[in-house]
Parts: C-alpha cells; structure tokens; sequence
C-alpha cells in the first residue's frame, strides 16, 4: 500500500468521529444538566424562604385579642414546618419585629419596636433595630425596611414585620451559577383586631430573645 493510499485511508475512516464529537459535547451537557439542577435547588429554596416570611409575619397578625409567646412558639412552629426540607432551623434565622407608633410629640415621635423575637441558629441580628429602639426619640421615625419601601405603624395598632436571612448550600457546587448563598427575604402584615399589642408570657415560657 502506497503513501497515497493510506492516508486517502484514513482520511474517510469515519469509526471514531461519534466519540470524537461526544468528546466535544459533553462537558457543555453535563454543565447544563447540573446547572440546570443547581437553578431548580436554587429557586425552590428561594420561594421556600419567602413563604416563611410572609407566613410568619401573617400568622403573627392574625393573633387578636392579644399576643403571647405561647403564640410566638406556634408562629415559629410552622415556619419550621416550611423549612424542615431545607434544614432552615441549623441554616437560617427569622427576627419578627412589632413595629408601633411610639406615641411621642414633637421630634420624639417616630416608631418603635415593641418587641422582638427570634428563631434559627444563623447569627443574624435585624438590619433596622433591637427591641426598645425608638420608644423615645425619632430614631426610627421612617420605619423599618428597605429605603425605597419603609413600613410604619399608625398610632394604637402594630405592624408585623419579618426579616429571614438563610444561607443556601448548593446542591452541587456554588461555582455552576453566579447565585448569592445568603437568600434574604422580608415581609410585613398589620395586626388585625388585636386589642393589646404588648406581649404577654402566661406560662412563663423561655423568651425566644435576640
């Protein structure tokens, strides 16, 4: 076999170009399918931790009369429920807030935070204040809440407000997809009906403190 031969040969050998292109293609499908995977995880945990926001911030406005920290327990109860799937409790952290008129005049008045409690073992504090902040002076005379939305409280009734932070593990890796592992959502539902908005604690129940 001459030179020529051989290599007009192998020039229509066509045995291994399946391989040759399989080679090429799948590293781009394999990044797909688990970035695709990673999107989904990503996305699921995202609404997940909206729904405790907004669960935990309404539920704790549906309570009348007047609220305990036995209804504290029951409203963290069921965010734990929400988040049970995602190990939220280990992971993330939920500081619900009673923002009020604090009832001052002139440049006192402003709103306070009545009080707040906390859940998850996350070490996050409120991006707004602690408990007592504002009671007599105007130093949360906007509220609480991002600038561009500011939540307040008209004067003889609350404002549930739900900050929840919680630090997202990547299904497969945090390099797939430019994702932020740390998911913060915020929610806000004013009381409805309650007649006292200072929190009471019948039992004695350990304080879910900040």
């Amino acid at each position: 076999m001459t030179m020529r031969e051989l290599l007009t040969r192998i020039r229509g050998d066509e045995r291994g170009l399946a391989f040759v292109e399989f080679a090429f293609v799948a590293p781009v499908m394999i990044f797909a399918i688990l970035g695709g995977l990673e999107l989904v995880n990503y996305a699921m945990a995202y609404m997940k931790v909206n729904q405790i926001a907004m669960t935990v911030a309404d539920n704790a406005g549906r309570v009348t009369t007047g609220i305990d920290e036995a209804n504290i327990y029951e409203v963290f109860a069921g965010a734990n429920s929400i988040g049970e799937s995602m190990n939220f409790k280990s992971r993330g952290r939920i500081v619900l807030s009673s923002l009020q008129d604090n009832e001052k005049k002139g440049n006192k008045h402003g709103q306070v935070i009545n009080w707040q409690r906390c859940w998850g073992d996350l070490a996050v504090s409120s991006a707004y204040g602690k408990e007592n902040d504002g009671r007599n002076d105007s130093s949360l005379k906007l509220g609480m809440g991002a600038a561009a939305n500011r939540i307040t409280s008209i004067s003889g009734t609350a404002v549930m407000f739900v900050e929840v932070n919680y630090d997202y593990q990547p299904l497969i890796s945090a390099t797939i997809l430019p994702i932020t592992t740390r998911i913060h959502q915020e929610s806000a539902f004013n009381v409805r009906g309650r007649q006292n908005n200072n929190i009471s604690n019948a039992q004695a129940l350990a304080k879910n403190t900040c």
